[in-house]
Formats: C-alpha cells, structure tokens, sequence
C-alpha cells in the first residue's frame, strides 16, 4: 500500500455552535433526526460500499446495547471516502440471525465532522439474551453482528464465559487470535488497550501501517480504519459485545496524562490527544457519556453480570502523575535502580475522582467476583536477580504509593473476590497481590491474570524472567514467550483462566493452544495451577 499523504497542519477540533450541535447528533446526544431531515439526508448516494470496518456493539446492560459502524467506502482516504453531507442510516434488531423477527428498529444520521461514525443505544430488550442487528445505508446493508444483554441485576447467573486481549501491533502479525476467541464462544471480549499502535514496529514487520506515525485527526482515523480492515478482528467485534480500556499507543507511547515522551509542549499535546480521543471514540462501541469533550474523555465504567459479577474498568493512563526519573532528555518510561522519588506517597495512577469512584463501587458491590479490568502488570516485579531492586516506571512500580493504597483498601474493605486483570507487558503473569510485596508475612488481598499480547512483541528473555523470580515470590507464573489471550471462565464457586498462546503470529491460519491454567476458588484469593 502506498504512502497516504497526510495534512501535516494540525486539524484543530472546530467547537462552534453549528459543528457542536451536528457532532452531539452523530454521536447520538441530540433527540433522534426527525422524518423531514431524515428524509432530506436519505437522497445523498455513496460512491462503493459503506460498511467497509464492519459492525460492533459493546456496554450491555439488562435492557440495552450500544451498537457502532461507520460508514467509509474508501477506508483509508481522509474521510473514508465520504461526501460531506449526512446520511440516514437504519438500524434493526432481532431475535434471530435471519432477522426475521426485528424487536427494534430506528435511524441515526452519520455526519463528517464525526467520520460518519453511527453510535445507536438500543433500549427495551430482554435480559440475558442474543440479539443480531444491521445497518442500512441506502441501498447497502452492513453484515449481520450478535450482540447479548446482560442479565437482570442481581440475577442468579450460572456462568461468564469473556476473553481478555490486548495489544495488537498491526505490523507484528496479523490477528489471528481473535478468530480462536471466536471459535471459543464469549459472551463477552474485554479489550486492555493499545488497541492501535501510533508508532512503527522495531522489529520484523508481517506487514505495514503505510502512513507515518499519527499527529492529525485525520491520521488517527486512518489509522483505526486500518485496524479495523483486518477481518479476524472484524468478525470477533460481530460476534459478541466488548468492554474497552486504552492505554498508551492509542496517543503515543508512555504519555503521562498531557505530558509526552518526547516533551512536546502540553497545549500542542493535548491537542494531539483530543484528536487520538476523538477518532478513538468515533472507531469504537461507545456508549454517549463517553463522548470526549475536547483533550478529556472518561473512560472508566462499570458493568455488571447479574449477580455474579461486577466489572470495574480502570483508566491509568489518562489521569496519572508524571514518569519519574526519565532518561535524560527524554519523558515517559526508564528503569531504575535508585530512584527517591518513586515512592512519593502524592503520586497517583488513577486520580483522586476515580479512585473514588472505585472504591465507591467495589463498596457498593453486591456480586460474587469483583473485576477490576486496567491496563498492566499490578504487582511488583523486581527486575533484579539478587540483592537491590530494580523497577520499570510505566508500571504500578512507577507508582508503589498509589497500588499499596488500593491494595490496603482491598485488605481492610474486604470485596468479595477481587480479581485485577491487564495487559501491556505483551507476556503472560500470574500472580498474588498483596499491600507490600517485600514483606513475606503480607496478606493476599486478591488475585492477578496479566495477559500477553495479540500480536506485540516483547524484547525480553525467558531465561531473564526466571532469573528474577526468586526476587518475586508472589509471582506463581511468568512467559515472555508466547502471543496470545486469555480466556476466562467464572462460576460462583470458582473462577478459571486458560491462558492462550498462538504458535506463530506471522502466519494467518496458525494455531493456538493452551499454555497453562490456573483457578481461584470462592473466598480464597490467590490463583493455583490447574
């Protein structure tokens, strides 16, 4: 694929009234476009087929789904190959894949200044059930997805089946784990972030972004367009809804709240942010409170299972202090050794709101197993075999303070079953969590499940991991080996996570196997080998 030129001006998030008012439309915060405009949209013909990135939906609740497309028949052009005008595009839901028996049905207009993104709340259906839906677009009907409500709440459930992935480097290899997710069944995929990557691979490429790294808008576009043409990716969207968290590479790599690696000024930073925001939030199942408002976008949210379980999705990118101790001339992550401000206690990873918030809701909590969905290793991992501790700073190691408060919150409140999972480190960890790690007498306060990547490499040794293990007794299981993702089981009396390791990213078709399996039992935290 050719370069794709880019406007290297930046595309500034034009806020007047007229725009505003169009943008809240789209993304459904206006009443629904009435016949007359609907009508007057409804004449405005699509060059190609407009359904190119597919169908999503995402967030169930009992009653209600957020289903997503986009319309854009040249994906990677800027505009996806759009007019400018809106288009009314219909959207069905049924009770069976035939779409014989439609429940819902309605029309939302797709508008540019939000890429002709269409996000539709669906309300008034049943509890714990499937659903398909489609979309129209004049004369063109998007694929069929399935979607699924959760379960009355409170209501006695048997069991969850979900996968956890993250981290898929489009040019690492291709996303042939989503098919095995597929083939696996979920009710529900929950998604850890760096979703995209920003930034070229390293090391062998499978194949190419073809553009340079993203600054614009309309960069962040095409770049999630192109994601979103990979059609493994594509059919795990359609076949059951997603929870998201991101993390870094949806913006750049290792930003710190407005600051960036490469100490860009924070005004032309946040700028950059608010368009990685946007284009994030048009590409993706979002429901509307989501809806960024300019270089801000709350991302943390609950959902819960019945009564079974309760997810509690973390944002630590967004809100977190400063990296300490970079690399001279340079922000973002290191690797320290001596490092005196690290354990400042004022430095947090969540923010003062959501920590609230969090412990608001794991308070609040009435379910079984208590889910806290973010977005890397939570424990302490001591990269040096021997005496002195060395630590990597992106991690909770960056933010020793802030993890020991959440984790002496879980010892003194007590939730039940709280179950911290993440992704980031593109390798597979298991582990206890406890208020101070290097304290042998500290008590497990909950269990960790750190899944590898999708496609991402990981630099380090295998041999290196085992090196330091001895250093990290609280760590049952560690693999830098194997791409993959984790598929996870829960009952009320046991929860079980496979973890999932492909055998060769860089061929399409390649297979996956199980490479090992742990448990943790009701009221018993800690994760066993199976």
């Amino acid at each position: 694929m050719p370069p794709i030129a880019k406007p290297r001006p930046a595309n500034r998030l034009d806020l007047s009234r007229r725009r505003l008012l169009r943008g809240l439309g789209a993304a459904g915060l206006l009443p629904l476009a009435g016949p007359a405009f609907l009508a007057a949209c409804a004449p405005t013909r699509v060059a190609g087929y407009p359904f190119t990135l597919g169908v999503a939906s995402g967030y169930p609740l009992p009653t209600s789904v957020a289903l997503w497309t986009r319309l854009a028949p040249e994906p990677l052009q800027a505009g996806g190959g759009m007019p400018p005008e809106p288009v009314a595009v219909q959207w069905e839901v049924a009770k069976d894949e035939g779409m014989a028996a439609v429940v819902r049905r309605g029309a939302q207009t797709a508008v540019g200044d939000w890429a002709h993104a269409v996000h539709v709340e669906v309300d008034g259906l049943e509890p714990n059930r499937p659903y398909w839906y489609r979309f129209r677009a004049g004369m063109e009907a998007s694929a069929i997805g399935r979607t699924r409500t959760a379960p009355a709440t409170d209501a006695a459930v048997e069991r969850l089946r979900f996968a956890v992935a993250s981290c898929q480097h489009y040019e690492q290899g291709y996303f042939g784990a989503y098919r095995h997710i597929v083939a696996d069944d979920p009710e529900l995929i929950v998604h850890l972030g760096d979703y995209i990557y920003e930034s070229p691979s390293s090391r062998g490429q499978v194949r190419r972004h073809g553009a340079p790294e993203p600054i614009t808008l309309d960069d962040y576009r095409i770049r999630h367009a192109l994601y979103k043409t990979d059609p493994d990716l594509q059919a795990a969207h359609a076949h059951c809804p997603w929870l998201f968290t991101w993390d870094d590479h949806e913006v750049e790599n290792d930003y710190a709240d407005d600051l960036s690696e490469n100490l860009d000024p924070r005004a032309w930073f946040r700028q950059r942010r608010a368009a990685a925001y946007r284009a994030y939030y048009e590409h993706m199942p979002l429901r509307r409170q989501m809806l960024p408002l300019g270089h801000e976008m709350r991302l943390f949210h609950r959902i819960s299972h019945g009564g079974l379980v309760d997810f509690h999705i973390l944002d630590d990118r967004q809100y977190r202090a400063a990296h300490v101790c970079p690399r001279p001339g340079r922000g973002g992550t290191n690797v320290v050794e001596v490092c005196p401000e690290r354990l400042d206690p004022t430095r947090g990873m969540l923010g003062a709101t959501q920590e609230r918030w969090l412990e608001a809701g794991l308070d609040g909590s009435r379910a079984r197993w208590n889910v806290l969905a973010q977005q890397t290793l939570m424990a302490q991992n001591d990269s040096k075999p021997g005496p002195g501790q060395r630590f990597w700073t992106d991690g909770w190691d960056g933010y020793p303070a802030a993890r020991r408060k959440l984790l002496d919150y879980l010892a003194r409140r007590k939730p039940a079953n709280p179950v911290v999972i993440g992704g980031d480190v593109h390798s597979f960890w298991v582990s206890d969590l406890k208020p101070d790690f290097d304290d042998p007498a500290s008590p497990v306060v909950a269990s960790e499940f750190c899944g590898s990547s999708i496609t991402s490499g990981d630099s380090r040794t295998q041999a290196f991991i085992e090196a330091s293990r001895v250093d990290n007794p609280h760590i049952k299981f560690a693999d830098v080996r194997s791409r993959g993702y984790m598929r996870v089981e829960v009952t009320a009396g046991r929860w079980r996570t496979d973890l999932r390791a492909m055998a060769n990213v860089a061929e399409r078709e390649a297979a996956c196997s199980t490479l090992a399996s742990f448990v943790v039992e009701d009221g018993r935290p800690g994760p066993v080998a199976a």
